[in-house]
């Protein structure tokens, strides 16, 4: 069966850095796109970063709030997906999950990030 499985969330001053791992298994992962969400308390689940399977390209897209500071790549041979997450905010304090694109979605059991001082 599919699973996604997140890693690397912790705690972090601002200005630090993380990075995120998800490591897939049950599909075959470079046929498929791959996304990172975010949610905060109180708020709706919001898309962080995406990129696309490796036959179109692996092309990248990021929310405005995560350009310039967050960076997603793909191993295709590892089956795992990364969030580079760089230059930390208090807000970006959330619960972050990994997505396989497509039908049906696929979620992970979210790793929570915490930026504080």
């Amino acid at each position: 069966q599919v699973q996604l499985v997140e890693s690397g969330g912790g705690l972090v001053q601002p200005g630090g850095s993380l990075r995120l791992s998800c490591a897939a298994s049950g599909f075959t992962f470079n046929h498929y796109a791959m996304n990172w969400y975010r949610q905060a308390p109180g708020k709706e689940r919001e898309l962080v970063a995406a990129i696309s399977s490796a036959s179109a390209g692996g092309s990248k897209n990021y929310a405005d709030s995560a350009k310039g500071r967050f960076t997603i790549s793909r191993d295709n041979a590892k089956n795992t997906v990364y969030l580079q997450m760089n230059s930390l905010k208090p807000e970006d304090t959330a619960v972050y999950y990994c997505n396989r694109g497509g039908f049906p979605a696929y979620w992970g059991q979210g790793t929570q990030v915490t930026v504080s001082s």
